[in-house]
C-alpha cells in the first residue's frame, strides 16, 4: 500500500527553499553577510576554506536555536530568526577562542642573521619582513583573537618556513628570492598592511630602492644567491 502524497514529509530542501521564498529580504540579507565574510576572509590573508566552516557552523547552530526558540514561543518571525543568527554567531565567536591554534606566539632564538651591507638595510628588512621572516616578530594584540590568530599563525609558520633571516647561517631557505619578491610587490602580502596595519612595513620607493641596493651588497642575498662573494647559494 502506498503512502498517500500529501501526507508524506516535505524533504529539507524543499523547507529550505519555502524559508528563502518566504522571507526574501532575509534571505537577501545572509547572502551579503556570506559575500562579505568571504571577501573580509581574503583581505586579512584568512583563509577561505576556515571561513567556510565558521559559516557553515553559525548557520547550523542557528537553525537549532531557531528551532529551540520556536518550540518555547510557539510561532516564528523575522525577529527570531535574526535573534537567533546573532546568538549562534555569539556563540560561534566565544567557543572558537578555545582552539589551542595560533596560541603559541613563540619566538625562538636567533641563531645567526645574514651579514647585512649596513645597518639601514637591515632595519628596513626588520620592518617590511620580520613579522613573519624572523624569530623576532611583534604579535599585536588581535593575533589572540580567533579567527585572526589563526590566520597570524599561519602566515608566521609559513613565512619562517619559506626563508627565516633569525636563522640564516644554518638554514637560508628562499632567501635568495628576497629581492625579487620585493621588487615585484608581493612581499610585504597587500593584507599584511590593509586597513591601516603595520604601517611601518610600507615601503616608500625611495625606501625600496635603498633595501634591495643594500640586499644585493649583502652575501646570500642577492639573485644569484651569493655566489661569486664568498657565498654558499641557497640550500
Amino acid at each position: 500500500m502506498t503512502a498517500d502524497a500529501s501526507t508524506s514529509p516535505t524533504p529539507r530542501w524543499r523547507r529550505f527553499i519555502g524559508v528563502c521564498r518566504d522571507h526574501p529580504w532575509l534571505t537577501g540579507l545572509a547572502a551579503i553577510v556570506v559575500v562579505v565574510a568571504l571577501v573580509f576572509s581574503q583581505l586579512v590573508g584568512l583563509l577561505i576554506p576556515i571561513t567556510v566552516v565558521l559559516l557553515v557552523l553559525v548557520g547550523g547552530l542557528a537553525v537549532v536555536i531557531h528551532r529551540w526558540l520556536r518550540r518555547r514561543r510557539g510561532a516564528g518571525s523575522s525577529g527570531l530568526i535574526i535573534a537567533s543568527a546573532v546568538l549562534a554567531t555569539a556563540v560561534v565567536a566565544v567557543g572558537i577562542q578555545a582552539i589551542p591554534y595560533g596560541r603559541a606566539q613563540t619566538n625562538d632564538a636567533v641563531t645567526g642573521e645574514p651579514q647585512w651591507a649596513d645597518q639601514t638595510t637591515r632595519d628596513l628588512m626588520v620592518r617590511a619582513c620580520y613579522d613573519c621572516h624572523s624569530n623576532e616578530v611583534e604579535y599585536p594584540a588581535y593575533a589572540s583573537v580567533a579567527p585572526i590568530s589563526w590566520a597570524v599563525e599561519f602566515h608566521v609558520s609559513e613565512g619562517r618556513e619559506a626563508v627565516n633571516y633569525s636563522t640564516f647561517t644554518t638554514d637560508r631557505g628562499q632567501a635568495d628570492d628576497s629581492i625579487e619578491v620585493i621588487l615585484d610587490g608581493s612581499m610585504p602580502p597587500a593584507y599584511f598592511t590593509r586597513f591601516g596595519l603595520h604601517p611601518e612595513a610600507v615601503l616608500t620607493d625611495a625606501e625600496r630602492d635603498v633595501l634591495v641596493a643594500g640586499l644585493r651588497n649583502t652575501p646570500g642575498l642577492s639573485e644569484d644567491g651569493g655566489r661569486g662573494r664568498g657565498g654558499d647559494g641557497p640550500r
